[in-house]
């Protein structure tokens, strides 16, 4: 039995101005459900929104109120960033990834939503008709909406059946062979589905970039996260897998949102290839009126336009939180395997309702538990299943608003502690009993 009768969700979507709940995004059905849980009382399980469920870093807070308590506050953040957050980030990336990048190759963005949008504006002005983003998806939605907003283009394809190295090179191929793509866009782990590209996948990625002269623009949102492997030990191998191996064509955005919890603050590191930020590029020049160097350009032309630099308070956190993980202090890695515990507890009790998991394989191996998760039933379209769980108090987003075009929802963990277990047993078989 439903918890909400259509004639109610029709009006919470009215109310919201959602037109389309199967294609609504994460803040809409959101605001969905909140209109739902306000009217009726009723609670709802939340797996829309991908916000941190563990509490912040306290060595980033205490670091925070530290550097105000210095009266950092009434200084301007120089455009660059600290130095203090600047060699952290250098140091984190060599302990964690074995890859060398100098401090100065290290900006602070306000969040890696910013360094994304920046990036973007960069990457696409570099080459006069490299002008376009190729996206490996299912993928973050905000990311094409940023391009909407710079008037930009983007192609995108499923890797659904393209895993492996030689299916994933001749797709890539025939994405690239046009010669307008300006950077590669992937997360790893991914989001919405959870899957991990592998060293050879990493590989191909990275030359073709090289062949193509497309920048691999990498997000290391859940950085150490793919708990299947022994990763977070500093300077120990497995070091985490990444196509900066294979090209000096590369960014990497470095957010301490999920690994420290530190959302809050919007505080991440864009990571540029010192070969990269080195590079000139007379169409940068023309267009910003600067030096037209890559690194140059991204910092002051593009990030410091939008924001005036970063929150000096939060980036002395951030350097603070990235040392001690070098120092061995913190193990962010075993912080954040509560999402793995909270996942396989999750996926368990929709597979015994008769849901599956979507995207449940890399190329080697099943994917294992994170942050997030692809969820199916039966042959319910992405559509027809996201506005059906909302019915029976469970908010998701669809597959479809990932460029997914495999069908099903995206679920999120974070916000699913021990205390809604029993509820979402509850609401998951009820949705079972209607539609076995």
């Amino acid at each position: 039995m439903k918890l909400f009768s259509e004639e109610l969700v029709r009006e919470a979507c009215s109310a919201c101005r959602v037109v389309n709940l199967s294609k609504a995004s994460i803040g809409e059905a959101l605001s969905v459900a909140q209109y739902l849980k306000d009217k009726t009382g009723i609670p709802f399980v939340r797996m829309d929104l991908g916000a941190p469920g563990i509490p912040a870093n306290n060595y980033g807070v205490e670091a925070e109120k530290a550097a105000l308590d210095r009266g950092v506050a009434n200084a301007y953040p120089p455009a660059a960033g600290i130095p203090q957050l600047k060699e952290a980030g250098s140091r984190f990336i060599k302990s964690f990834i074995d890859i060398d990048i100098s401090p100065r190759s290290c900006v602070p963005t306000t969040g890696s939503v910013q360094g994304s949008f920046g990036t973007f504006a960069a990457c696409c002005g570099r080459i006069p008709g490299k002008d376009k983003v190729l996206f490996i998806d299912p993928g973050f939605p905000i990311q094409k909406s940023q391009l909407k907003v710079l008037g930009l283009g983007w192609r995108a394809f499923d890797i659904y059946h393209y895993r492996g190295a030689r299916r994933l090179e001749a797709k890539l191929r025939e994405m690239l062979a046009p010669g307008d793509i300006a950077a590669i866009v992937y997360a790893n782990p991914d989001n919405p589905a959870w899957f991990c590209l592998e060293e050879e996948e990493l590989k191909v990625i990275g030359e073709l970039a090289t062949e193509y002269d497309a920048i691999v623009t990498e997000d290391l949102a859940y950085f150490g996260m793919d708990f299947r492997k022994d990763l977070g030990h500093p300077g120990v191998p497995p070091f985490l897998p990444t196509a900066a191996r294979y090209t000096d064509n590369y960014i990497l955005f470095l957010s301490a949102s999920k690994i420290f919890s530190y959302a809050g603050q919007r505080m991440a590191l864009t990571c540029i290839s010192d070969s990269l930020f080195d590079r000139h590029y007379p169409a940068l020049a023309e267009r910003y009126g600067d030096s037209g160097f890559f690194g140059n350009t991204l910092i002051n032309s593009i990030f410091f336009m939008m924001t005036g630099g970063n929150t000096s308070s939060a980036q002395y956190a951030y350097a603070h939180m990235l040392n001690l993980s070098c120092d061995g202090v913190i193990d962010f890695v075993s912080d954040t395997r509560e999402y793995e515990r909270r996942a396989a507890r999750v996926r368990d009790i929709f597979c015994r309702n008769g849901f599956h998991i979507v995207y449940d394989m890399d190329v080697t191996a099943p994917i294992g538990n994170g942050f997030y998760f692809s969820l199916g039933y039966g042959n319910m379209t992405s559509g027809e299943l996201v506005s059906e769980l909302m019915h029976y108090g469970i908010s998701c987003i669809s597959l479809e608003t990932t460029g997914s075009e495999q069908q099903g929802v995206r679920g999120c963990v974070s916000l699913i502690g021990p205390d809604v277990y029993p509820l979402l047993e509850e609401r998951a078989a009820m949705f079972h009993a209607d539609h076995s």
